[in-house]
């Protein structure tokens, strides 16, 4: 079954083009022009990934990300036409799992996209292969059930999220740098910005440090990445 696609953009001749290129891709979409729609599609419809425009009217990109994310864990790709480094970054801190700048390359978002949903199928494989839990202290993932626990109670991870801190947990005191982690977590080489990694990197540490000055879980390795502490189970 082709993967259906959310696409969310008030200019009616952008949605045209990415439903083209999209459906010529063999996927199915489905499409909002506003904010209101954007959010009601995005959790009646639960589509497989969303491309969300930043700007739109009746309610902005951001808040309909923000939103989403305590409903959902749906990929989304964010379209913005500004340059400026604070929109991309705030639409990270959200929850989006990925941005692009207009103009943009068909190519490119196509890339991002094909990226974005290899990366849940490779997920979905990867349980199969792998124990149920991973078990560091009172730090749980479950990996069958897609969940996290600290000290009993479930953390609320985004899917790029979880993914970040399994990947990171299955190698335990191994250092990935921000491009490693863009290829085996985010699933794509050059096309990534590594304050992606970055972005994510602080989010989920905000949800899984109970202390912000003494990080016990993902550590950074200055100069080269990031690691997730082996020790963290006696710490």
């Amino acid at each position: 079954m082709s993967a259906k696609i959310l696409v969310v953009d008030d200019e009616a001749n952008i949605v045209e083009i990415l439903k083209e290129n999209l459906e010529r891709e063999g996927y199915t979409t489905i499409e909002a022009y506003d904010g209101e729609a954007a959010l009601r599609m995005g959790i009646e419809e639960a589509p497989d990934l969303i491309i969300l425009d930043c700007m739109l009217p009746l309610m902005d990109g951001f808040e309909v990300c923000r939103r989403l994310r305590h409903k959902t864990s749906v990929p989304i790709i964010m379209l913005t036409a500004k340059s400026e480094e604070v929109d991309k970054i705030v639409g990270l801190e959200l929850g989006a799992d990925d941005y692009i700048t207009k103009p943009f390359s068909m190519r490119e978002l196509i890339a991002r996209v094909k990226a974005q949903l290899r990366r849940i199928n490779l997920s979905d494989n990867d349980t199969a292969n792998q124990g149920d839990t991973l078990v560091y202290g009172d730090l749980v993932i479950d990996q069958a059930a897609y969940e996290v626990s600290l000290g009993g109670q479930i953390i609320n991870l985004t899917l790029r999220e979880y993914e970040l801190l399994r990947f990171l947990a299955s190698y335990p005191g191994q250092v990935f740098s921000r491009e490693a982690l863009l290829e085996k977590v985010w699933g794509y080489e050059y096309f990534g910005d590594v304050r992606t990694v970055d972005v994510t990197v602080r989010r989920t540490r905000e949800k899984l440090e109970p202390d912000q000055s003494n990080y016990r879980y993902i550590l950074t390795k200055r100069g080269v990445g990031y690691y997730f502490n082996r020790d963290c189970a006696e710490a």
